[in-house]
């Protein structure tokens, strides 16, 4: 990764599907690409077509420097979507893909562009919290690998694989930063559903932290809570997906 050429993003489509009546626009946690939810478009309606999102800095990508603040990352996505949103639409991030897609809502509506119908965080606290914890995109390479492991999200042969993990610390480091200089500025609350989704056994996003996504929208709002740790998706995806499922199909009755 060189960097040689300017940050840009790329939509990913699993499963095209030109019929598809409604789009769920996906954006995966800090280090993660599109390839996590690869598999999504075959467990929801045929009426739904998946777009992931690629940030800089990984898979095809990675040839671009990865972004380390979040205006210029939600910039990007802001011009980038533009074009894919003549039909309805639904939001789904998880971690850093939460604060992503919340506060590219908040861009498009500040653009009077259109809104999605839903938008579902999942496993990050209410953005008007203060963070908790340290800074970890300051830490050294080996206590951050330390505490990747301790997050359950990378398997344990990728954090031992000294080369590797040379590779794709610059891009996890970037993403922490993302979030750990995000700075929440207030605004009027968005006007669509929104739903919050975590692990009962995530102790650094506990339900509290998660209730408190209820002030930012004047729509319905949902907490639902999943068997499993920060990354429940690994063992409650199915059940996930299902309430997606139902819920990406009802805007169309």
């Amino acid at each position: 990764m060189n960097g040689s050429k300017p940050a840009d993003v790329a939509w990913v489509v699993p499963r095209p599907n030109p019929r598809a009546t409604v789009r769920l626009f996906c954006f995966p946690y800090a280090g993660g690409s599109a390839q996590v939810y690869q598999a999504w478009p075959w467990d929801l309606p045929e009426t739904a077509e998946v777009y992931a999102v690629q940030y800089p800095g990984r898979g095809f990508q990675q040839h671009q420097l990865p972004l380390r603040h979040l205006s210029s990352l939600v910039g990007l996505l802001s011009e980038s979507i533009a074009p894919l949103l003549d039909k309805p639409f639904a939001f789904f991030g998880h971690s850093m893909g939460a604060l992503v897609a919340f506060e590219l809502t908040r861009m498009l509506r500040r653009q009077n562009g259109p809104q999605p119908f839903h938008l579902y965080v999942s496993g990050f606290r209410a953005p008007q919290l203060p963070k908790t914890g340290r800074d970890l995109h300051r830490l050294s390479d080996p206590d951050l690998v330390y505490q990747l492991g301790k997050f359950n999200g990378t398997p344990a042969e990728v954090l031992e694989a000294g080369e590797l993990m040379s590779l794709i610390l610059p891009t996890i480091r970037a993403d922490f930063e993302v979030c750990e200089t995000y700075a929440y500025q207030a605004e009027p609350p968005l006007a669509c559903a929104l739903s919050a989704f975590g692990g009962l056994q995530d102790s650094e996003v506990p339900r509290e932290r998660l209730e408190a996504w209820r002030t930012q929208t004047t729509g319905p709002f949902t907490v639902r809570m999943f068997l499993g740790d920060h990354f429940y998706l690994k063992v409650s995806q199915p059940i996930v997906l299902r309430i997606l499922a139902r819920e990406l199909y009802r805007p169309l009755g």
